[in-house]
């Protein structure tokens, strides 16, 4: 028999509020079940787990689509503060089951990555501003997108021999950046990448048509070409060891 969850755990699970579930509903995104003599929201705990499943694809359609509209607004953050703001809660949202160091260390990476999109697209955005940037704690997910420039573009400005997008990344991985510019990118993902490669923790990284996945105790950077080809860069932070 399917579980059914209440309207506040639910909230809980997906890092969103109880006017956004209301909301969903009401436009069919995440359907509730009204039961009881005065209707109350239960949630099937297999609705939610297909949901969740789905964050990683809305996010990388929305990086590759040619046509975008603006994310919902529980996952658009257009500008710096509304980001910041969301971090916070993620933060808080971590806090009840992590310790203070594992907490600080997975916002740490996830500020990392999306500042560098507002630092490094400023003015060149190419349609919508701003970040897709949404979580789950049932997962243990973090999934963060852009529509910017892209690794390549943003390096290639001091680094003009770069001819692609594997090379570009495994450039921003692995060496500091001399130059003022962009030089907080290259440092910004060395230090992602000291992170990950130290804790349990795992980042999928994809830019252009190349994608690196990262876990723990990775010594060397796993880069392959995907299928599909982004102009900005799309990440998925896990850290389903802490379950």
């Amino acid at each position: 028999m399917n579980k059914l969850l209440s309207i506040g755990k639910t909230a809980r699970l997906l890092g969103v509020s109880i006017d956004t579930l209301r909301r969903w509903d009401f436009i069919g995104r995440l359907r509730s079940i009204r039961t009881g003599p005065k209707g109350h929201r239960f949630y099937n705990r297999s609705d939610i787990d297909q949901f969740i499943l789905e964050i990683d694809a809305v996010a990388l359609n929305w990086a590759k689509s040619e046509n975008p509209a603006e994310p919902t607004p529980e996952s658009y953050c257009q500008t710096r503060d509304v980001f910041q703001a969301r971090l916070e809660k993620l933060q808080s949202q971590l806090s009840k089951f992590a310790s203070i160091e594992i907490v600080s260390l997975i916002t740490a990476i996830a500020g990392e990555i999306g500042n560098n999109s507002f630092d490094h697209n400023l003015g060149n955005w190419s349609d919508i501003p701003g970040i897709f940037f949404s979580y789950s704690m049932r997962n243990r997910k973090i999934v963060l997108a852009d529509r910017g420039q892209g690794i390549l573009t943003t390096l290639k400005r001091v680094r003009p021999e770069l001819i692609n997008s594997s090379e570009a990344m495994r450039l921003a991985f692995t060496e500091t950046i001399s130059g003022r510019y962009p030089e907080t990118r290259g440092n910004g993902l060395k230090f992602v990448r000291s992170i990950i490669v130290g804790n349990p923790f795992s980042l999928t990284f994809q830019t252009g048509n190349a994608r690196l996945y990262l876990k723990k105790n990775d010594s060397e950077l796993s880069i392959q070409q995907g299928e599909t080809n982004i102009n900005g860069c799309f990440a998925i932070i896990s850290f389903e060891e802490l379950l």
